[in-house]
């Protein structure tokens, strides 16, 4: 047995038994199709999975939601066939994957938000779905495929489309807005079950639909009582949660970490916080003993099923498991996705002069006046008429151009950020990574018409991935990582706001602050701030700069011709006047510590990047 929670769903019929017979000897759990052949298989704790059955059907909600089997027997007598799985499950709160076997025929899919996701492969001439990408690559004897290494080195994770593609050679990642059919004789295709709400509502119409879906998706953190935590930060995301989860049922234990970055004033806050959540425990440990960035590296085992940024916070991660598990928290909440859903990112301005020309160019006047922003560039990028496509073919040719000093530049208002390679990307990665963009460029549409909601949800989704990676982390340490406004109801709601009213001159997160009023005092709602943590980058590279260099002097990366190891060291070792000078290094690091992780340690061949076969 593994520490990793997961799941398989097989296909009703011979394929499918042949499928699981190969995917037992990494299983402990087993759930049967109605004709008693194996349907969904794998590994997960008590209370993980909730399956009802009516007729020849089975329904199984997997993951963070209250529901019982009876409710989810009566909800599925209620409807006839796969294609009526949603109107089942419709109104669930909390955060999980959907599986149905009905009349011979399997449909799963994940969340909208990416949080849970589905992939698929062919296991003994069968297509199974299964919630980890690795798990299905071991069945099947894949290797990592090097395109999407060498994808995985721009300088954040890598937005729509390219997210959805799987770094394992042979087996795909479904999109989230998709689900997966499966026949019986193992054929397969993807239906859409999810598409993006429209923004029509106004600030005050959406916030009250955001307050009942956030409440409803923390009480699903809450429900069964005991003991949960959460982060506390200061911030308004986790100040929220906590306030919230302060009504349920569950014991709450709170969690601030200290930082040292004199322009943070987050402890300032998370004070007036927690002055007004009397009776609650708080943890502050002290900064003497709590993990630096970049520390413990060389002894980090990645469990992720693919490479992440996430790995300088991977000795801070064991500690946080240790410090609430040991005051006997299930599951700890963080803030991940308020961002996301509530702040309306650059790209929207190009929508807002189309639809409002006045108002958006008086809010364009008023923050270039309060940022410094440069005229001719905002002008330029407001005349801009591309479509997502054709963006996506010219950001291939801007890989490796620096990005614009930063005293001249201006927001991008365009379909999303231009990514970088780091300059220690070998030849190769650039060509690779141009591929891949060029590819998605011939034929892929927006995830919504508006540059501004395409740039939410593909933030969102982008969120959904980072948190899905945490709690693999966690999880595989005994406490489950919950981000309840990745939930699919609050996106739902938080997106369906008009997208220039998540913003507003001299509010913070009007749509959450509004939501959250008579639940969180309003002298905490009152914060404008946002918390820098530049100290905290380079006390934790001066602590650990001497191991940091050691892990690329055998780098699995550089063996697969994917980075110069000599160039990520010179820059290791130079002079970073801002931390965006090694914006890059996390992604590297993620990439290099998952190959050293992978239980085959032999180096990577790189024909892919050279033309040889998948």
């Amino acid at each position: 047995m593994t520490d990793e929670v997961w799941f398989a769903a097989l296909p009703d019929g011979e394929a499918g038994l042949a499928a699981a017979h190969v995917l037992r000897p990494w299983a402990t759990r087993l759930i049967s199709h109605d004709s008693g052949r194996p349907w969904l298989l794998g590994c997960w704790p008590d209370g993980h999975v909730t399956v009802g059955g009516a007729g020849v059907g089975r329904l199984a909600v997997i993951g963070r939601c209250p529901v019982t089997a009876g409710e989810l027997s009566a909800r599925l007598s209620r409807i006839r066939d796969l294609a009526d799985t949603e109107r089942a499950v419709a109104g669930l709160a909390g955060s999980f994957h959907v599986a149905a076997s009905i009349g011979g025929r399997v449909r799963v899919r994940g969340s909208a938000s990416a949080v849970r996701r589905i992939f698929h492969a062919r296991v003994v001439g069968a297509t199974v779905a299964a919630s980890r990408a690795d798990r299905l690559a071991s069945a099947i004897g894949a290797s990592p495929d090097e395109r999407f290494l060498a994808l995985q080195l721009l300088s954040s994770p890598p937005p729509y489309p390219l997210a959805d593609r799987c770094v394992w050679r042979g087996v795909e990642g479904l999109r989230p807005e998709d689900s997966l059919l499966i026949e019986p004789d193992g054929r397969a295709r993807a239906q859409r079950w999810w598409t993006p709400p429209e923004p029509a509502l106004s600030l005050a119409e959406g916030a009250y639909g955001v307050r009942g879906a956030l409440a409803a998706a923390v009480e699903t953190c809450t429900a069964d009582g005991g003991t949960v935590s959460s982060d506390l930060s200061g911030g308004m995301d986790s100040t929220s949660l906590c306030f919230l989860a302060a009504r349920g049922t569950a014991r709450l234990v709170t969690l601030r970490w200290q930082g040292l970055d004199p322009g943070n004033d987050d402890a300032i806050w998370a004070g007036r916080a927690t002055a007004e959540l009397p009776g609650i425990e708080h943890v502050v440990p002290e900064f003497s003993r709590s993990p630096l960035w970049f520390s413990g590296l060389t002894d980090l085992r990645m469990t992720t099923e693919e490479p992440g940024a996430w790995v300088r916070d991977g000795a801070r991660f064991r500690a946080l498991a240790e410090l609430m598990k040991s005051r006997g928290s299930r599951l700890h909440m963080f803030g991940g996705g308020g961002d996301e859903l509530f702040t309306a990112f650059a790209p929207h301005l190009h929508d807002y002069v189309r639809s409002d020309p006045l108002a958006a160019f008086a809010r364009i006047r008023r923050q270039r006046a309060f940022q410094q922003w440069p005229l001719w560039p905002v002008l330029r990028g407001l005349a801009d008429r591309r479509t997502f496509a054709q963006w996506l073919a010219a950001w291939a040719d801007h890989l490796t151009q620096p990005p614009p000093a930063r005293a001249h530049r201006a927001p991008s208002v365009a379909w999303g950020t231009e990514l970088r390679l780091p300059p220690w990307a070998t030849p190769d990665a650039v060509h690779a990574v141009q591929g891949l963009l060029r590819e998605a460029a011939g034929a892929v549409e927006p995830l919504a018409p508006q540059r501004g909601q395409h740039a939410a949800l593909s933030h969102v989704q982008g969120g959904g991935r980072g948190a899905r990676q945490m709690d693999q982390v966690t999880s595989g340490m005994g406490l489950e990582y919950a981000a309840p406004y990745l939930d699919d109801g609050v996106i739902e709601a938080a997106l369906s706001v008009r997208v220039a009213e998540r913003s507003a001159p001299g509010r913070y997160k009007p749509v959450l602050a509004t939501a959250m009023r008579g639940i969180v005092p309003d002298t905490v709602l009152a914060r404008t701030t946002k918390g820098e943590f530049g100290a905290d980058f380079y006390a934790g590279l001066h602590r650990n700069r001497t191991a940091l260099v050691e892990l690329f002097e055998d780098s699995r990366l550089a063996r697969a011709g994917l980075i110069d190891a000599g160039a990520v060291r010179a820059s290791l070792l130079g002079f970073h006047p801002r931390p965006d000078a090694l914006r890059s290094l996390d992604p590297t690091l993620g990439c290099e510590l998952w190959l050293r992780s992978r239980p085959d340690r032999r180096a990577v061949m790189s024909a892919a990047l050279t033309g040889g076969a998948p």
